[in-house]
């Protein structure tokens, strides 16, 4: 999988991390969600979303929620969070 890092604060946000986020407020196992998947069909709502959003906020992303919203993948998601 890949891993990438925000230059910026050093805060990495891997593929592996955010799937492991996402599947918890899920309550799903990790390894039963495709990276490239979208999060809604899986039962992602805007309350998780926004939960998840202000946890990767606290860790210093800058991500709205409309970004997040308009791709909900983990991969578009880790693009979002590393730049």
């Amino acid at each position: 999988m890949t891993q990438e890092t925000d230059s910026t604060t050093g805060t990495e946000f891997t593929v592996e991390r955010v799937l492991a986020e996402a599947a918890h407020i899920l309550a799903e196992p990790a390894e039963d969600i495709d990276p490239a998947e979208n999060l809604f069909d899986r039962g992602m709502d805007s309350v998780r979303m926004m939960s998840l959003m202000e946890r990767w906020r606290a860790a210093g992303a800058e991500v709205e929620f409309a970004d997040l919203a308009e791709e909900p993948t983990i991969q578009a998601w880790v693009t979002l969070l590393n730049r």
